[in-house]
């Protein structure tokens, strides 16, 4: 009978308590059922909560299981002849339900790492990686050279473009993972990291990198957005932000006329934009 996720909780939260040295065949039950149950979208190291402040909860436990797996597992080499690689036994590489998902995966290196989540009818051009932990939702594609890292959360419809990086937030296991919310255009070369959460129907034009400690300035509502304390950078629905830079106001740097980088929201999405992102959909 399968184990409720109150129980599977329970019993993670408890083996991950334990002495290190000490991993017992209920460590590898307990984590096989656990990883089952990320393949499947069940659980997830984040979800959506419309009682948090970010519209989001972390779930650290599962963030826990996954630490979990690393500390029992033992390197090995796995992979078919000629395709082999040397990783911790208990993350193989995933088995996609092709005749349920629908997932498209042409030829060319792409790999996806075993207890994460690939929804219906997503796209992955190679080569492109998807690491533990995260969630792609339905119909999103992730382009090439592309990185959906440790527990990064995607959303639907979402176009993950050539070389766009989303950083994997494993530790601290209380920390907000990258979430990027559904029909969000994530343009080739960006970088989203540190927890930062993109709104829905936002659109990062190529080459934006978006971090804890960078500021992004609103030229549309004149405000200034950036990470306070446990509160992540988040940026505002349909947003449109692009690469900038800013003047250096005091000391040598404005002696030497020096900016720095900073991400600028110079509009919101209008009907001229939908057209633009919607030719992505022939991509698909």
């Amino acid at each position: 009978m399968e184990t409720t996720l109150a129980n599977l909780q329970a019993t993670i939260e408890e083996l991950y308590d334990a002495p290190a040295e000490e991993s017992g065949e209920e460590y590898f039950t307990a984590f096989d059922e656990f990883k089952l149950s990320l393949n499947e979208g069940r659980i997830r190291s984040a979800e959506p909560d419309p009682n948090s402040p970010t519209g989001w909860k972390v779930n650290a436990w599962v963030k826990k299981g996954i630490l979990l797996g690393f500390r029992i597992g033992r390197i090995t080499e796995m992979g078919p002849p000629g395709f082999q690689f040397r990783d911790k036994h208990t993350f193989p590489l995933k088995q996609i339900r092709w005749n349920l998902l629908s997932a498209r995966i042409p030829p060319g290196g792409s790999s996806i790492r075993d207890g994460c989540y690939i929804g219906r009818n997503v796209t992955c051009m190679p080569p492109m990686f998807v690491n533990v932990g995260a969630y792609v939702d339905d119909a999103t594609m992730i382009d090439s050279h592309a990185l959906v890292g440790s527990c990064a959360q995607v959303g639907k419809h979402v176009h993950l473009s050539a070389a766009a990086q989303l950083g994997g937030v494993l530790e601290p296991v209380g920390a907000m993972p990258v979430i990027v919310e559904d029909f969000v255009l994530v343009g080739g070369n960006c970088g989203v990291y540190e927890g930062t959460i993109v709104r829905q129907g936002s659109v990062l034009a190529a080459g934006t990198i978006l971090t804890g400690s960078t500021p992004v300035y609103d030229l549309v509502r004149d405000a200034v957005y950036r990470r306070q304390g446990e509160i992540p950078l988040m940026i505002p629905e349909g947003a449109v932000v692009v690469p900038g830079a800013r003047a250096i106001t005091t000391g040598r740097g404005k002696e030497l006329g020096l900016s720095l980088y900073t991400p600028v929201i110079i509009k919101y999405r209008d009907e001229k934009t939908d057209e633009s992102v919607q030719l992505e959909e022939l991509l698909r």
